[in-house]
């Protein structure tokens, strides 16, 4: 069984979670079959480990987490690498996947710059 952890760096702020949110909410419509998890690096709850572990308990065997990181900055370059081998080795029986940075997908970067230019209607 597959499962996705949406993985952003996280905010005190409730409002700023409601985009990542709304990203874990559309794979769960594309694929009714997925389980989608949200996880933040600090701020917000739950970590990566915890959606880890809840995904786990659900029976998923295979975890793709996507860096919701517009580059491959520190964070996604050097943190989450870490915090990858960590859940391999806390649950291996489970592949574990890291998918590239969200801004590094040429789609979301050609999306950026078609809402640039659109004009309003």
């Amino acid at each position: 069984m597959l499962g996705v952890i949406v993985f952003a760096h996280g905010s005190r702020d409730p409002l700023w979670r409601q985009p990542v949110e709304s990203v874990a909410q559309q794979i769960a419509r594309r694929d009714a079959s997925a389980v989608v998890s949200c996880a933040y690096l600090e701020l917000s709850d739950p970590d990566i480990a915890t959606a880890a572990r809840q995904l786990v308990a659900q029976g998923v065997t295979r975890v793709r987490v996507l860096p919701l990181f517009f580059g491959m900055g520190k964070h996604a370059r050097e943190d989450l690498p870490v915090l990858m081998a960590q859940l391999a080795a806390a649950h291996p029986t489970v592949s574990f996947e890291q998918l590239p940075a969200a801004g590094e997908d040429p789609r979301l970067t050609a999306l950026l710059a078609q809402i640039a230019l659109e004009t309003a209607a």
